[in-house]
């Protein structure tokens, strides 16, 4: 699908407010609110917009801790990496997982109830005998960028 360039201004402005009307949506990118929300419907029929979300300030609903893992598996077999990664995703906990090139084969974000939550996941994960040869975990202390939109050009 080729986007022009309002495609390009509503994909930015659902980026900096999910929740904007399709009236102040349309007015924001020069439309009527009607081809506005033909095209915006377009973007989500093909698969551009996926979805929206709420966000959250995690101090405010608990003791959460958000950590990085980065995983080396002991064998690159694709069995072996899918057998971890069906055993991943069934924590709810973990909230990003990638499968990346270089020094590792996986980072994942964890944001776990307590300090010590990230590293209850990870246990788990490692008492399982996934195949895991090595992690590195990294606790989170303060977020000077959070959840900035894309730069998307025009």
């Amino acid at each position: 699908m080729q986007l022009d360039r309002i495609d390009l201004k509503i994909i930015r402005r659902l980026q900096e407010e999910g929740r904007i009307t399709n009236v102040q949506l349309a007015e924001a990118v020069g439309l009527s609110p009607s081809p506005c929300l033909a095209r915006v419907k377009r973007l989500e029929t093909a698969g551009i917009i996926i979805g929206y979300e709420a966000q959250f300030d995690l101090a405010k609903l608990g003791d959460f801790v958000t950590a990085y893992v980065q995983i080396i598996l002991k064998n690159h077999r694709r069995a072996d990496a899918e057998r971890f990664e069906k055993a991943v995703v069934r924590h709810r906990e973990v909230v990003e997982f990638h499968m990346v090139n270089g020094k590792f084969d996986y980072l994942m974000k964890i944001v776990a109830a307590g300090y010590d939550g990230p590293a209850r996941i990870l246990e788990e994960l490692w008492q399982a005998d996934l195949g895991m040869q090595s992690y590195s975990l990294f606790i989170v202390s303060g977020m000077p960028i959070r959840n900035g939109p894309l730069s998307i050009a025009s």
